[in-house]
């Protein structure tokens, strides 16, 4: 994408004995490739800062805030749903990741840790967290799914129970069991 930002550290150029701070707020036309990107409406504000800590001799944390105003589509209606999003960020950047020996391996919960790259891009690491703050089903406060009936002109539409072939043997049984007891 043309708009979308960059803002590339390159880590070995950083102090390794104090945070590096950072702060990226996109442009209104880098906000909108951003959505487009996502597959959302829009973003009204986008704000990614935070520090870049070293760790030991060549590891690296970032600590991080993401705040934003998107902009999606209901679920229900197609209107525009528009949700604050606040969250912490932690990446855990590490220079050695521990060898996975087993062929089947377990999910460890802290999935904050990545290899250490030689670069980092703060506005992808920004991208990302915002997609996976996103609400995966934005609903207005008052859109309600209604009962739709589709059918050719004239003809009498099915409906739900019409759809449920079992739904009328428990009157059938019951008139069988009256008819037994006569």
């Amino acid at each position: 994408m043309t708009n979308i930002p960059t803002s590339h550290l390159r880590l070995a150029d950083l102090a390794t004995r104090k945070p590096t701070s950072f702060e990226l707020v996109p442009t209104p036309q880098e906000r909108a490739a951003i959505a487009e990107e996502l597959g959302i409406v829009g973003i009204k504000k986008l704000r990614f800062a935070g520090t870049l800590t070293p760790q030991d001799r060549k590891d690296w944390v970032l600590n991080g805030e993401l705040g934003a105003t998107v902009v999606q589509s209901c679920v229900v209606t197609l209107d525009p749903v528009t949700t604050r999003i606040d969250e912490p960020l932690v990446r855990h950047y590490m220079a050695e990741l521990p060898e996975i020996e087993a062929t089947e391996i377990e999910m460890p919960v802290e999935d904050t840790v990545e290899a250490l790259p030689e670069t980092l891009d703060l506005a992808q690491v920004m991208i990302e967290a915002l997609a996976l703050a996103l609400p995966l089903y934005p609903r207005k406060e008052d859109a309600a799914l209604t009962d739709a009936v589709f059918t050719k002109p004239g003809e009498t539409p099915m409906t739900d129970d019409d759809a449920k072939p079992f739904a009328g043997l428990g009157a059938l049984r019951e008139n069988l069991e009256k008819k037994e007891e006569k």
